[in-house]
C-alpha cells in the first residue's frame, strides 16, 4: 500500500487532497454524497468579520472550459461562523482549514484571533487573492509590503497552521510568496482564479453583473502548473497546487512539478465524489510506478 499521507506545517493530512474554499460549503453539505473522512482535508467557505452578502446576480456563469464566478466572499461571518457552523464541523473527520479574508489588514487577525481556541480548527488559510471583491482580497495579494504585514499579524494570532492563497494576477508571483514566507507562512495555496470576463453579443452585457470575475476550471491548469513550478524552485516551503484538477492526471503533474498537497475546486460542482476517485488515482499511479509513498512523487519532474 502507498503512504499518501503527507505533513505542512502541523497539520497531518492522511492524504494530498483537500477540497478548495468556496467550492465545498462548510464540508457538511456533503455528506450525504460520500464519506468526507477519505479526503486529506477541507476548507471552509471564506470567514470575514462581519457577514457579507456577496456581489449581485448572476454570479457564476460557465464557459467552454470552466467557469467564471463573482461570489463577493459571501458568508456569515465570524461570529455566526463560531456559533453555528463550528458544532456542525465536529463531525467531520478530517483535517479541517478556516479560509479568511478581511477588508482591512487587521481584520484578518481579529477574525483569525476569534478561532484560534477552537479544537476543531487545524489551521487557516489567508485569502489575500479574491479578484470578486472591492476593498482588500486581490489588492492585498498584490503588494509583497502588505503580503508580509498580514501574514506576520495572522502569524502573531495563532500558532496554527497558516497558508497563504496566492494570486496569479500578479507580474511576478514569486516576490509574493517570498513575504508570505517572511510572514511566517507554513504553506502556500496557488493558484486563485484568473481574472476573466465573458459577453453575451445578443444583449451586449456582460455575464456577470460584477462584469469581470475570476476564472477556473481546466482551462487555467498550464497556468496554475507553471506558477507552482516558479514557487516550488523559489521557496523551501509547501506548496498546495490549484486550479484545473478535474482528474488523477491533472493531480499527477501538480506532484511531478513540485506541489505536496492538491486542492480540488470546480470539479465539486460537476462530480461531488470525484475527489475520491483523484486519491484512488493517484494510489493506483503510485503503485504502478513502484512508489511506496507520495513523496517520491513530488518534484520528481525530468529533464526535457
Amino acid at each position: 500500500m502507498v503512504d499518501l499521507s503527507v505533513k505542512i506545517g502541523n497539520l497531518h493530512l492522511k492524504n494530498p487532497v483537500l477540497m478548495a474554499s468556496g467550492t465545498f460549503g462548510y464540508g457538511t453539505e456533503y455528506r450525504d454524497y460520500f464519506d468526507v473522512s477519505l479526503l486529506g482535508g477541507i476548507i471552509t467557505k471564506t470567514v470575514t468579520g462581519k457577514m457579507r452578502e456577496g456581489n449581485p446576480m448572476p454570479r457564476i456563469v460557465e464557459t467552454p472550459c470552466g467557469m467564471l464566478n463573482s461570489i463577493g466572499l459571501a458568508n456569515v461571518g465570524v461570529d455566526r461562523f463560531c456559533q453555528e457552523k463550528m458544532p456542525e464541523l465536529d463531525h467531520l473527520d478530517t483535517v479541517v482549514i478556516v479560509n479568511v479574508a478581511g477588508s482591512t489588514i487587521e481584520e484578518y487577525s481579529e477574525v483569525v484571533e476569534k478561532m484560534q481556541g477552537y479544537d476543531r480548527v487545524d489551521g487557516f488559510e489567508i485569502n489575500i487573492s479574491c479578484p470578486n471583491v472591492k476593498k482588500g482580497g486581490l489588492e492585498f495579494g498584490t503588494d509583497p509590503e502588505i503580503t508580509e504585514t498580514v501574514v506576520s499579524g495572522v502569524r502573531k494570532a495563532t500558532d496554527k497552521t497558516i497558508l497563504v492563497k496566492l494570486t496569479p494576477n500578479v507580474t511576478d508571483i514569486v516576490t509574493i510568496a517570498r513575504a508570505s514566507v517572511n510572514g511566517g507562512a507554513d504553506g502556500l495555496s496557488l493558484i486563485n482564479t484568473v481574472l476573466g470576463m465573458g459577453v453575451d453579443i445578443e444583449t451586449r452585457k456582460p455575464h456577470l453583473a460584477r462584469i469581470v470575475g475570476g476564472l477556473s476550471g481546466p482551462a487555467i491548469k498550464p497556468i496554475a502548473l507553471a506558477k507552482v513550478y516558479q514557487v516550488v524552485k523559489a521557496i523551501s516551503i509547501p506548496v498546495i497546487g490549484i486550479g484545473g484538477i478535474m482528474k488523477w492526471e491533472d493531480a499527477v503533474a501538480f506532484f511531478i512539478v513540485g506541489a505536496t498537497a492538491i486542492q480540488v475546486g470546480t470539479l465539486n460542482f460537476i462530480e461531488p465524489d470525484g475527489a475520491v476517485k483523484i486519491i484512488q488515482g493517484i494510489e493506483r499511479y503510485c503503485e504502478k510506478n513502484g512508489m511506496r509513498s507520495i513523496g517520491e512523487l513530488t518534484g520528481s519532474l525530468q529533464k526535457g
